[in-house]
């Protein structure tokens, strides 16, 4: 496929995987671990390296290991999506690290495709393809803040249950020949383990977000009711 060489823009609206039952089967999906952290899209051109999360917020001060890594890579520009973490004794990312910014000095990120590469728009090449160039790119300069997140060659129910047995997220399971989308994708399909903790906060927040909603209703029903017992009042 002949590549598009744009005027790439600092920031682009991420992937999102699909939440699943459960994994995807067959051999056409590459799996990858989910690792809790937070989303970041690593920018490196001429104007130097800009760090967004997945909504396009500049955090480039909070993660110097990332943002020197990105530094050191032979590239005149690139675009990298991945997982800024921060890993535990036991080397597993633990999110509450992060949150409370007790290791912004050691994050790093766990790299898992690449968007741009010196000029040529990318995410309309197969992911294989765009994992190969990612793989090559942070060859040429190994750094630790910057490592890319392997794929596992195994049935999808064997790397979901081993997943959930040390302990992370869950998994990702990809396409294989699928193009980079921003958004939501069904190209990208997440399983993630009901044991750990991120599912807990998630549900957490659903059930506060629910009970926000019912709360600023139940005021608003009140206001009406209490409009509609005053008598009416001539302005005149």
């Amino acid at each position: 496929m002949l590549l598009r060489r744009v005027a790439f823009p600092d920031f682009c609206e991420p992937c999102l995987p699909s939440p699943a039952a459960k994994p995807p089967a067959g051999a056409g999906w590459l799996h990858e671990i989910k690792h809790d952290g937070f989303r970041m899209l690593v920018r490196r051109d001429a104007a130097g390296v800009r760090l967004f999360t997945r909504n396009g917020h500049d955090w480039t001060g909070r993660f110097p290991l990332i943002a020197r890594g990105a530094l050191s890579l032979k590239a005149a520009s690139c675009l990298i999506d991945g997982e800024a973490v921060a890993c535990d004794d036991n080397g597993l990312p633990g999110f509450d690290r992060l949150r409370y910014r007790r290791d912004d000095r050691r994050v790093f990120l766990y790299a898992f495709d690449l968007i741009e590469l010196d000029g040529d728009d990318l995410r309309r090449e197969p992911i294989e393809r765009r994992r190969v160039l990612l793989i090559r790119l942070l060859a040429k300069a190994p750094v630790v803040g910057l490592q890319v997140n392997d794929h596992i060659v195994e049935p999808d129910d064997v790397v979901f249950r081993h997943a959930c047995q040390l302990g992370f997220e869950g998994i990702v399971s990809k396409r294989l020949g699928s193009p980079y989308v921003s958004g939501r994708s069904r190209h990208w399909v997440e399983n993630k383990n009901p044991q750990h903790p991120a599912v807990k906060r998630e549900a957490e927040g659903l059930g506060q977000r629910t009970m926000a909603m019912i709360e600023a209703g139940r005021q608003v029903l009140i206001l009406k009711r209490a409009s509609a017992s005053r008598p009416f009042q001539s302005m005149e």
